[in-house]
C-alpha cells in the first residue's frame, strides 16, 4: 500500500464569512478528512473584500493591503487545524490555498479570474510548501477557471453506474453530473446562497436564514419568480461559470423594482429560495437521476433540501456525508487534493467541465 501523505486544504468561499480549513489524508484511492475548522473573518476585513468584490476607487492599494490581511487569516487557519489533526507542521506535503475570490469574470475577450491571499506569505507564515492560484491555468487553456470541484468529485465519491450528481451549494450553486456511463460534466447552475443571505441580512441582520425556518414563513411570488427566472444566465450553454459579481442585491433589487407592495420580506426569501432550486433542478433535469448528493452552506438548509427532493423525484435527495465527506468540508478537501494533483505533476481540471482545450496541472508552487 502507498504511504499515507497529509495536506492542508484552504478556501473562502463566495459567501466571504471566513476560511474553511482541513487536513486530508491521501493514500492511494482513500481520501479522508483528518481535522476541520472554520476562522472567521474580522467584520471590517469582509466589508474589505465585499468592497473589493466591485469595481471602485483606489483598488490597487486597497488589494494589497487586503491581500496580505487575507494571507495571515488563511495562514492562522492552517496553523490551527494542523494542531486540531494532531500532526506536526513537518507532516504537510502541501498546502492548497484557493484564496478568496474578488472577481471572476469568464466571458470575453479580455477574461479572468483573481482569488487574492498572498501564498508567499502563507508559505512563510506557515513554513510549509503552498499551492494556490488553481484557476488561471485553466483560464490561459481557454477554459472557464470554474467550477474545479467535478474532477476532485470523481475521485473523492468514486461514482460510476448510475446517475449520480454533486451540488455544491455555496454562495453560487455548482453541479457535478455523472452519467450511467461515468461521463462527467457541470457548471455553475447560478446563485445558491448569495442572495437569500444578503436579503437575511438585509431583513433580518442575520448573516443567513438558518435552515429556511423564514423562507418558510413566507410564500412563492411567481411574478416576481418568473422575472428572476428570466435572467439569460441560466437559458445559456455550458460551459458557464458565474459569482456573486454578477449575482448580488442589486440585480435582485434591479428586479424587484415592479414588485407589488404586497410582497413582503418574508415572500421575497421563499421566492428567492425557489430560485435556487428550480434553477439547480434545471440544470440537472435533462438527465434522470438516481442520486443528488448536496455540500456547502445549502445543505444545512431544510427546505432547500426539501425543495429539492420535489423537484427532482424520484431521485434520492442526501448529502456528500453518504458518499463519505462531511457536506461542509467537501470544498476544502477538493483544494487539498488539488495541491497532490500538482505536486505530483497531474491535471486537475476537468476540460468537458470547464471548456479549456485539454487538461492541465492547476496551481504554483510557493516554497516554504
Amino acid at each position: 500500500m502507498s504511504e499515507a501523505r497529509y495536506f492542508v486544504g484552504l478556501i473562502s468561499g463566495t459567501s466571504v464569512d471566513g476560511v474553511d480549513a482541513v487536513v486530508v489524508v491521501l493514500q492511494g484511492n482513500q481520501i479522508d478528512v483528518l481535522a476541520s475548522h472554520v476562522e472567521p473573518y474580522p467584520e471590517a476585513l469582509r466589508q474589505s473584500i465585499l468592497s473589493l468584490s466591485q469595481p471602485g476607487i483606489n483598488e490597487i492599494d486597497r488589494l494589497g493591503a487586503v491581500d496580505r490581511q487575507i494571507a495571515d487569516i488563511f495562514a492562522k487557519a492552517a496553523r490551527t487545524v494542523i494542531g486540531h489533526a494532531g500532526v506536526g507542521i513537518d507532516a504537510i506535503a502541501a498546502i492548497g490555498s484557493h484564496g478568496q475570490t474578488v472577481r471572476h469574470r469568464p466571458s470575453g475577450d479580455l477574461c479572468f479570474t483573481l482569488q487574492i491571499g498572498d501564498p508567499n506569505r502563507i508559505a512563510e507564515l506557515t513554513g510549509i510548501l503552498t499551492v494556490a492560484d488553481f484557476r488561471r491555468r485553466d483560464m490561459a487553456a481557454g477554459g472557464q477557471g470554474a467550477p474545479l470541484a467535478p474532477a476532485f468529485h470523481r475521485a473523492a465519491f468514486g461514482i460510476c453506474g448510475n446517475a449520480t450528481a454533486v451540488v455544491n451549494i455555496g454562495g453560487i450553486a455548482n453541479v457535478t453530473l455523472f452519467d450511467h456511463e461515468g461521463a462527467v460534466s457541470g457548471f455553475d447552475s447560478g446563485p445558491g446562497n448569495t442572495l437569500m443571505d444578503a436579503w437575511a441580512r438585509k431583513h433580518l441582520g442575520e448573516p443567513f436564514d438558518r435552515d429556511g425556518l423564514w423562507a418558510r414563513s413566507g410564500s412563492i411570488d411567481e411574478d416576481l419568480l418568473q422575472r428572476l427566472l428570466d435572467e439569460p444566465y441560466f437559458s445559456a450553454p455550458a460551459p458557464k461559470s458565474t459569482g456573486p459579481e454578477y449575482f448580488n442585491p442589486h440585480w435582485l433589487d434591479v428586479r424587484l423594482g415592479t414588485a407589488s407592495e404586497d410582497v413582503t420580506p418574508e415572500h421575497i426569501q421563499r421566492t428567492l429560495l425557489e430560485l435556487t432550486a428550480r434553477t439547480i433542478a434545471a440544470a440537472l433535469g435533462f438527465e434522470p437521476l438516481a442520486q443528488l448528493a448536496v455540500c456547502g452552506g445549502g445543505a444545512r438548509n431544510g427546505l432547500l433540501m426539501e425543495r429539492l427532493g420535489e423537484l427532482l423525484q424520484p431521485a434520492q435527495v442526501t448529502t456528500t456525508e453518504a458518499l463519505g465527506i462531511d457536506p461542509d468540508w467537501v470544498e476544502a478537501a477538493a483544494f487539498a487534493w488539488l495541491a497532490s494533483r500538482a505536486l505530483d505533476g497531474l491535471p486537475g481540471n476537468e476540460p468537458s467541465v470547464t471548456g479549456a482545450d485539454g487538461y492541465r496541472v492547476l496551481g504554483a508552487l510557493f516554497p516554504s
